[in-house]
């Protein structure tokens, strides 16, 4: 019988479909930034090594230039290094 109504009335199905989809881009619009999800950046994780050196060596020598490398990078949120000596 509901179908009946929208067979006979092609108007009357056109102007519901319209009403749906204009509610939906105004509730689109109108979606507090709240409710999308938090993304995390992506990460990169470099690995450098110099056989033999101490830990302040490979900070002098390797992080410094990469730090100094990766400063200007455009989308950089933060930066972490660390200097180890492993034996």
């Amino acid at each position: 019988m509901r179908l009946k109504l929208f067979i006979s009335r092609p108007i009357l199905a056109i102007v519901i479909s319209v009403v749906i989809v204009l509610c939906g881009i105004v509730a689109m619009f109108n979606m507090p930034l709240s409710q999308f999800p938090d993304v995390a950046p992506p990460t990169i994780y470099v690995s450098a090594s110099l056989p033999g050196a101490n830990a302040e060596t490979i900070e002098r020598t390797v992080a410094a230039q990469l730090e100094a490398q990766l400063n200007g990078a455009s989308g950089l949120l933060y930066m972490n290094s660390s200097s180890t000596s492993n034996g």
